[in-house]
């Protein structure tokens, strides 16, 4: 059994060993070989959720992103309660989802109703799809979680095969979009198909939150489309670095996640989400640190000597 560190020593034997359940490296080499498809996918996903989360910040979808992965769970609910596959089910979900929002939501107000509407009628058909399912309940439960189990070789094809559309997508609108997300009424003024990339973006989207339903589960897939662009957005403004930034916490977040939850009884998601969550309180703490020394030298140079 693994030992308790001294500063938990006095809570031994209080309770379940909980501490064994989330760290627990017995046999962690073997797992790791056993595994590498869970690792792989979460690389994949990270470069996904990384670059696609930046625009994601830019135009204000993060609810959005929530409402779209609502849809992608009841769509691979679905899928497995029909047995026409869970990735297949989940895409299905997402793209309607993504769609309808982006047809009807194209004002801030109007997307945010359209996406609270969605978001209840997605859990509770999944929910039902699910108590429906005769199936073992941790498929379930992976659902909404993670499954650090779930990822096959055919399964890794078609996350790698999505995430390249997505990756590819995203390059040939990167410049327009970036323009049309800065504003949308001078990027119209210039010519630029504003509506029609409004559209093809939120069916990309719509597709990386299918990818990240089966990695990180429809509860958690903010962790990984959000919270890496929003911390990367703390500590640069720059076209060039946001997105790099963006991407590597993302990688860390899911690939280092991934490689804890190896020695552990628990799904995924809570140790992805926890290192998301810290690097975004590393760069808010450095970003306030950073305008306080600006300030700082502002008064020193502003002070008559």
């Amino acid at each position: 059994m693994t030992a308790l560190p001294a500063a938990l020593a006095p809570f031994a034997g209080t309770g379940p060993d909980w501490w064994s359940q989330l760290f627990d490296f017995r046999d962690y080499g073997a797992l790791l070989v056993l595994l590498q498809n869970s690792i792989l996918a979460g690389a994949v996903l990270g470069v996904v959720g990384g670059l696609i989360g930046v625009f994601v910040m830019s135009r204000d979808l993060a609810f959005a992103v929530h409402g779209i992965s609502e849809l992608s769970f009841a769509g691979a609910a679905a899928g497995l309660l029909l047995g026409v596959g869970v990735v297949e089910g989940s895409l299905v979900g997402s793209i309607i989802a993504a769609a309808v929002i982006g047809l009807l939501g194209s004002r801030a107000r109007d997307r945010n109703s359209i996406t609270a509407v969605l978001m209840p009628f997605g859990l509770g058909l999944g929910i039902l799809c699910l108590a429906l399912y005769p199936g073992r309940t941790s498929n379930k439960f992976g659902l909404l979680t993670g499954q650090i189990v779930a990822v096959d070789d055919p399964k890794l094809n078609s996350l790698a095969l999505i995430s390249l559309i997505v990756v590819v997508g995203l390059f040939v609108v990167w410049r327009p979009l970036t323009f049309a997300s800065v504003d949308a009424d001078v990027a119209a003024a210039r010519g630029v198909p504003v509506r029609a990339l409004s559209l093809v973006f939120m069916l990309l989207l719509g597709l990386a939150v299918a990818v990240g339903v089966q990695v990180v589960g429809a509860l958690l897939v903010l962790s990984v489309l959000v919270t890496p662009a929003a911390a990367a957005l703390r500590i640069s403004a720059s076209p060039f670095w946001v997105p790099v930034l963006s991407t590597a916490f993302a990688v860390v977040s899911l690939v280092g996640g991934i490689l804890l939850a190896l020695g552990s009884s628990v799904p995924i998601s809570p140790y992805v989400t926890t290192i998301s969550f810290l690097i975004y309180v590393v760069c808010r703490v450095s970003s306030a640190r950073q305008s306080r020394r600006r300030r700082s030298r502002q008064q020193l140079v502003g002070t008559p000597s």
